[in-house]
């Protein structure tokens, strides 16, 4: 069967993703395809996660670390440039996860790396004390003739901020949606500190090239010439958009609790698609007709700490001697929700 190698030259995560959907989309029926890529910081979640329950969403903000959704199913992972992403694209009649797996195992075995294939779609090693340490998850996505299956190889990556923005904040909130489950990994420097990105990639196409017993193209893309693509472009546009991102969340529920000086506010809000369908707030100070104002100017709003943000400070003109106090709550929201 033909092969084909695809590298970006880019460390956008939309548009790797947007590039990988892309690519997936128009694959021929008789070729095996190698995307290889990198992630400037970020944060990918599954198809049907929320981002709310699986990341800090505000220290992300913080450190200007994107969010980005991806089309297929599994946990919450972050990518960094010490980070290697691997996709295989083929035909659904020759898809095997197994060999897959089996091509990155045979990669890093040849570094002296007794890496092994583990029960949740992951590859593992284990570490001096003879504990599995994970090193690669994978997750999958298939159609009526085609799949694909990617994952992650965490070279060395920044375990610190890993453990950072995959902790989420401590709200109270109650999701229908998939949660990660957390898995002690490892960098694979610790085995091999002399592995880089590019030896890894040259290696594993080779190990491609060899399983398939075929010489294919290797192409870097070119994220300049891919921007002419209109089918490309208009798939960048839903991985980079609010609503992919955050709006495809299934339904949740979301508490926030706050003292103040002038009193304690609580907030218990219903998302569907993270917008609000229903919110009561609760609080103590001595303007309830603010706060019911507020309450109900919050429905339909976007899950948004900027969204919600607005809301309070556009009710300064109604409540001006309560100003102050719409700041306060402005403020809060805005560092609770992203």
């Amino acid at each position: 069967m033909r092969t084909h190698i695809y590298l970006s030259n880019t460390h956008n995560p939309w548009f790797n993703l947007a590039t990988e959907d892309w690519l997936f989309q128009r694959a021929p029926l008789d070729q095996q395809i190698l995307f290889l890529w990198r992630n400037q910081p970020c944060v990918v979640i599954g198809r049907a996660q929320n981002p709310w329950a699986e990341c800090n969403l505000a220290k992300m903000v913080e450190d200007d670390v994107l969010l980005a959704r991806r089309q297929s199913g599994g946990g919450t992972v972050f990518h960094d440039l010490g980070n290697t992403n691997f996709t295989f694209i083929s035909p659904l009649s020759n898809y095997h996860k197994d060999n897959n797996l089996t091509l990155v195992t045979q990669t890093l075995n040849s570094f002296g790396i007794n890496a092994y294939a583990s029960g949740r779609n992951d590859i593992c090693i284990n570490d001096n004390e003879g504990q599995p340490r994970k090193i690669s998850g994978s997750a999958f996505r298939q159609n009526s003739d085609k799949a694909f299956h990617h994952g992650t190889l965490l070279l060395n990556t920044n375990l610190e901020q890993l453990r950072n923005y995959l902790h989420p904040s401590k709200l109270k909130l109650q999701s229908k949606g998939v949660a990660s489950v957390r898995s002690r990994v490892m960098n694979l420097t610790e085995i091999n500190p002399a592995l880089s990105h590019d030896v890894l990639c040259e290696t594993l196409i080779n190990t491609f090239f060899d399983y398939y017993q075929h010489m294919g193209f290797i192409e870097t893309l070119d994220e300049a010439q891919l921007k002419t693509q209109p089918s490309l472009m208009a798939r960048y546009q839903e991985y980079s958009d609010w609503d992919w991102r955050f709006g495809k969340s299934l339904p949740f529920d979301l508490q926030l609790n706050q003292r103040f000086a002038w009193g304690e506010i609580t907030l218990q809000l219903q998302f569907d698609q993270a917008k609000i369908t229903e919110a009561a707030i609760y609080s103590d100070c001595l303007y309830p007709d603010l706060i019911e104002t507020l309450q109900n100017r919050f429905i339909n709003a976007a899950c948004s700490g900027q969204s919600l943000r607005d809301i309070a400070l556009s009710l300064a003109p109604l409540f001006p001697q309560q100003t102050l106090l719409l700041q306060d709550i402005a403020h809060w929201l805005q560092t609770q929700l992203v």
